[in-house]
């Protein structure tokens, strides 16, 4: 690649991963300082080498997804003592933080104690008593963990509500805005722009480049209510259904066997698994009938 005019040319909505990359160690003519510069990031940062999690905890964040994903309803007190009982020698405050990095949280109808974080934007409920009754009409918008042998995965799904079409998805190994801005613009391409899109409160979805993305498509925006996990069943309902039918049942040792596991299992989900909820109907037979 050429760097000549690259900052003029450069679309900087690039992950800083993937402008790292773009250095060239062996350039005739530029500096690694200078298109450090012209990249927009630090010396310090494209030398950085991450240091991989310890195995043990790996183990750890899986055992807490698969508990998790079997009783959603488990905080992180009974986690851990599940753990426990596995062997795992754990604490409360340890898998609090782990369930906190993973953005697990326990499903159940609870009191909003707490304040919300002021630093960021958030906005209300729009669909408690809301009946959804059109294809396009909502959308809900979550990340998972994956676990992964040696690491972890992320994955960023974007659901019609009406249709439980899986509208789009983003894989990723870090939760980094980026990834659910991805997610938003493969949905819009390929279905057009929903009336509201439903979000939980984390980071992402609070970000201005979330929120001006939203707003710059007239979309409404609805986020859940604090420790209202509930608020998102449906998206959380597939995140289950994926790892319980698919990805535990099934050994993986690298991202491409991850990712064909996941390709797969959606376009089972969409074409072929039929839902209670849809009258024993596929999502792509209704969201194609109201298409039509």
């Amino acid at each position: 690649m050429r760097l000549t005019g690259l900052k003029k040319n450069l679309a900087f909505n690039k992950s800083f991963a993937e402008r790292k990359e773009m250095i060239e160690r062996e350039h005739p003519d530029i500096t690694i300082k200078r298109q450090c510069e012209l990249l927009e990031i630090s010396r310090s940062g494209y030398y950085y080498q991450p240091k991989g999690e310890d195995i043990y905890v790996i183990t750890i964040k899986n055992e807490i997804d698969r508990i998790h994903t079997a009783c959603p309803f488990y905080g992180y007190r009974r986690i851990t003592e599940t753990l426990k009982r596995k062997g795992y020698n754990v604490n409360y405050k340890r898998i609090w933080n782990y369930m906190r990095e993973m953005r697990i949280v326990a499903i159940y109808p609870k009191k909003n104690l707490s304040k919300r974080n002021l630093k960021h934007r958030t906005y209300p409920y729009l669909l408690r008593n809301y009946t959804v009754t059109e294809n396009n009409e909502v959308w809900g918008i979550d990340i998972t963990y994956i676990p992964m042998p040696r690491g972890s995965m992320y994955l960023c799904a974007l659901i019609d509500w009406n249709a439980r079409k899986i509208i789009a998805i983003t894989l990723s190994n870090s939760l980094e805005t980026e990834m659910v801005i991805r997610t938003l613009e493969k949905g819009f391409r390929r279905h057009g722009i929903p009336k509201i899109i439903n979000s939980d409160q984390g980071s992402q979805f609070t970000s201005n480049e979330y929120i001006a993305l939203l707003k710059e498509k007239g979309i409404k925006i609805s986020m859940d209510g604090k420790g209202r996990a509930t608020d998102n069943a449906i998206t959380e309902r597939f995140f289950r259904n994926l790892k319980q039918e698919s990805l535990y049942l099934y050994e993986y040792e690298t991202v491409p066997e991850l990712k064909r596991l996941i390709d797969n299992y959606i376009t089972f989900y969409n074409t072929e698994r039929i839902h209670q909820s849809l009258d024993y109907w596929t999502p792509d037979e209704i969201y194609n009938l109201e298409v039509v």
